[in-house]
């Protein structure tokens, strides 16, 4: 095989490997953003949004949205994420 093919063979074989590394990595924000929506003030939210999404769907022409609910869901979820997401970066 030329330099060429070995450069290229070598390149995928690299590239492969990182590849396979990847896949084992997990990423910390999902895995705390897990435990965070079971955490009371966060469930009770979204449980709010719920109800909305149900009121809004049970009616046929609304002007009515639940764009709050879903703000205060994620700030919930996002807030408590940040207490200890950089701790865990490297």
């Amino acid at each position: 095989m030329s330099w060429f093919g070995n450069f290229f063979a070598s390149r995928f074989l690299v590239k492969a490997q990182a590849q396979a590394e990847d896949e084992d990595i997990v990423d910390p924000q999902e895995t705390l953003k897990e435990k965070c929506r079971l955490k009371p003030k966060c469930v009770a939210l979204k449980e709010r949004l719920e109800e909305c999404n149900n009121r809004v769907n049970s009616k046929k022409q609304t002007a009515e949205t639940c764009a709050e609910e879903v703000y205060d869901w994620f700030h919930c979820v996002d807030h408590c994420v940040s207490h200890d997401l950089f701790k865990q970066l490297k």
